[in-house]
């Protein structure tokens, strides 16, 4: 967790910002080169997270293993949350798992990483303190082929007024660059936000930042002082 005393209303998660691999899976049994891959973790997002929390006096909170272990944006009954298969990669640990392979994960790195959040948005209330619940992602320029032009994408289902207030700055900057729910949707495959977010009556904003924008810290800080002003705007009226 960085910065967990700060004041912003922004509570910054990253539910795929590592890529650790518990020593008893024995990295997977995959190539070292595919841990650097988008399929191991949104590459950019715990460095952009780190700038954007100090930049907004904002808590950040990440999961540090990695989403081939488990995606801890999945549901507990989530078919795709231990992929057997990933962008063409076999994931040897993955095959044939046991419905107590699955609970073992889920207890050990789901279950603790929500929970924290959940912790976490307590504490905020209990103190008086406004959350909103601020997704952090990242997506590849090209995926199956297909070129990816978005800079940004926010990913939303029309009830978050966030949303589309950051949507509305992007667009004012960037035109169509700034994708809406593009190139993924806020659909019935995404759990934290779901989780946490709808129980409280809390507003969201899951935003997905274009890989090759922060693959090194130059670019993790050109894109944290686009966004920082962005943002703070978008907490207030308008």
């Amino acid at each position: 967790m960085t910065n967990p005393d700060g004041g912003s209303a922004f509570l910054i998660i990253g539910d795929h910002a590592g890529r650790a691999v518990p020593a008893a899976l024995g990295g997977l049994g995959v190539p070292a080169e595919a841990m650097d891959r988008h399929i191991a973790w949104d590459i950019g997002v715990a460095d952009l997270g780190e700038r954007l929390a100090r930049a907004l006096d904002a808590c950040f909170i990440r999961q540090t293993y990695s989403r081939l272990v488990i995606d801890c944006n999945r549901g507990p009954d989530a078919a795709d949350a231990t992929p057997a298969v990933s962008d063409g990669v076999v994931i040897p640990a993955n095959q044939n798992l046991t419905p107590a392979d699955l609970a073992a994960r889920r207890g050990e790195i789901c279950d603790p990483y929500q929970a924290r959040i959940a912790e976490e948005l307590d504490a905020r209330q209990a103190r008086g303190q406004t959350s909103l619940l601020f997704s952090l992602h990242s997506f590849t320029p090209v995926f199956g082929g297909q070129a990816r032009p978005w800079r940004f994408g926010v990913l939303h289902r029309g009830d978050s007024a966030l949303s589309l207030r950051v949507l509305a700055r992007l667009r004012e900057r960037l035109g169509e660059a700034a994708g809406d729910n593009q190139p993924y949707t806020m659909d019935g495959t995404d759990y934290t936000i779901p989780l946490h977010a709808d129980a409280r009556g809390l507003d969201y904003l899951e935003l997905e930042v274009r890989q090759d924008l922060i693959g090194d810290a130059r670019g993790q800080e050109e894109v944290a002082a686009f966004l920082g002003p962005i943002l703070r705007a978008a907490i207030g009226p308008g």
